[in-house]
């Protein structure tokens, strides 16, 4: 796929609306443009399903953006992006996992954390290019918005871009969940009820939505440090973007590096051992720039 005036043009106006700095049409040009090639490239009679794994605060949504541009310009079809954020349960029924599983289960995040059947709906539904609503997660108030609010998808959708933290993020042994792995699971999971569930989950997620996708890209971050720093950005952006009377889901420094402890056990886990199971992955600089794609095959 050449850069075409018309693409660049788009992604021009992408960046603007963004706030993105000019030197970032390099990423685009380099990265996104290749990235979108390759998925054209996969594109069967039915819905392409592209999985797009990347921890806090990697960009996923930013790529996704710009190649729901860029491949709706070449293949002249309907893209649509799904983030897994935004198929959190509820609070209430949040606060009902915690009651009657586990109490860290109250936190949004893990696996366990997700309302499945809403999602497996919604997967369906775009799958056979039928026309459905999405439901909108709201962060700083910590609970999913009501259905007014939902956006709603067209029938005819031909490119799925599904992006989430834990997609694909490889299922963990026995021996692997044995001990905790920091102080919320020492403290909180003294039993290791909490992380045996969330691992059970996470195998449904493989089974019901993970397994279905035709591509996985991994977005890699340079360490787990690097998580924590870039998280700690999108939470001050929040911060700044909420109304003050809408920000009781905003975390401070404290309360932040708690939540962070809530992914630790599969970041970790998946940062070394999706490289090598994605079919694309894109290491992410500690400036958060990109400068290679490298493709596993099979």
């Amino acid at each position: 796929m050449t850069a075409s005036t018309t693409i660049l043009g788009q992604c021009r106006d992408l960046m603007a609306t963004l706030l993105l700095p000019p030197d970032f049409e390099s990423i685009v040009q380099t990265i996104y443009i290749p990235l979108a090639q390759m998925i054209l490239d996969s594109k069967h009679d039915g819905p392409l399903m592209v999985s797009i794994n990347g921890a806090q605060g990697t960009g996923k949504s930013t790529m996704t953006a710009f190649l729901k541009v860029i491949i709706e310009s070449e293949l002249a079809c309907r893209v649509t992006g799904l983030s897994l954020d935004d198929f959190y349960h509820t609070r209430a029924a949040r606060e009902r996992l915690a009651s009657e599983v586990h109490p860290l289960l109250i936190t949004r995040g893990v696996p366990g954390t997700h309302d499945v059947g809403l999602l497996e709906s919604v997967l369906e539904n775009l799958m056979n290019r039928r026309a459905c609503a999405v439901p909108r997660f709201n962060k700083a108030i910590d609970d999913r918005l009501g259905e007014s609010d939902w956006s709603h998808e067209e029938a005819g959708v031909e490119v799925i871009l599904f992006e989430g933290w834990c997609n694909h993020s490889p299922i963990q042994t026995e021996d692997e969940l044995r001990q905790p792995i920091n102080q919320l699971e020492e403290l909180e999971d003294t039993e290791g009820v909490w992380r045996h569930y969330v691992n059970e989950q996470l195998q449904v997620y493989h089974r019901r939505f993970f397994d279905q996708a035709d591509l996985c890209i991994m977005l890699q971050v340079p360490d787990f440090d690097s998580i924590y720093t870039w998280r700690s950005l999108q939470e001050q952006k929040l911060r700044d973007s909420s109304p003050t009377d809408q920000q009781q889901g905003v975390l401070d420094e404290v309360a932040l590096k708690r939540f962070i402890e809530h992914f630790e056990r599969i970041s970790r886990h998946t940062l070394l051992h999706l490289p090598k199971l994605a079919n694309v992955v894109l290491p992410v600089n500690p400036d958060h720039s990109i400068r290679e794609i490298i493709r596993r095959h099979d």
